[in-house]
């Protein structure tokens, strides 16, 4: 459990995954919110693109206008923002600052845009992973099985995915999605170790200090 009856032992993890559209980045980021619920919380970001038919109201996105968008980026209320495929996506600042305190890890499933202004404005709190397909043609195969997309719009993702590839080297680490489980096991492993990162052990100096002070 992230707290102890004096508050938290540690601060919470900003876990962030990223990938080419189709590479497997929510499906990973689905089975190890699953697994973690106890301490892990989703960043819900705000987005002005079209709602999918497949997708939930302020379950994957919040959907908003250009307008709102643009007021909640002048008034600092974001974190990261960035614009994909013509649309406008963001974190928003506060739910993630507080989940944080409170020894909540959050799980980031953006692009490499705002990983970058994430890792600007809270670098020490950051742990990026970068989710690739195992081929080109297997990344095509997965966009067309998701039958949510026209072929024009397959295309565009598919030129846009080798840019979006380029990116791979700025993440802590690197995940070649041949098999679900497998990956989600990897990237949970990745997050048990970064919890226990001694930078992040906030509530140790006071649990230590009672340890050398009891009576054996």
């Amino acid at each position: 459990m992230p707290a102890e009856a004096n508050g938290p032992l540690r601060r919470g993890v900003m876990l962030v995954l990223s990938s080419p559209s189709g590479a497997g980045k929510s499906s990973i980021a689905r089975s190890l919110l699953a697994e973690e619920q106890k301490e892990m919380v989703l960043s819900i970001s705000v987005t002005t693109r079209q709602r999918r038919p497949s997708e939930v109201e302020g379950v994957h996105y919040y959907f908003i206008d250009q307008k709102r968008f643009a007021g909640m980026r002048d008034g600092a209320e974001l974190l990261e923002w960035a614009e994909v495929h013509g649309n406008l996506y963001a974190t928003p600042r506060a739910p993630v600052e507080a989940a944080l305190a409170r020894g909540m890890d959050v799980l980031f499933d953006i692009d490499w845009q705002g990983t970058q202004q994430l890792v600007k404005a809270m670098p020490r709190d950051i742990v990026s992973i970068f989710i690739l397909p195992p081929t080109m043609a297997e990344l095509h195969a997965r966009l067309e099985r998701r039958a949510e997309d026209k072929e024009d719009v397959i295309a565009r993702r598919l030129a846009n995915a080798r840019d979006e590839i380029g990116h791979w080297s700025e993440y802590d680490y690197t995940v070649i999605n041949r098999d679900l489980n497998q990956s989600v096991a990897i990237v949970r492993s990745i997050l048990i170790a970064e919890r226990h990162r001694r930078a992040r052990q906030t509530g140790l100096p006071g649990f230590i200090d009672g340890l050398l002070s009891a009576k054996p």
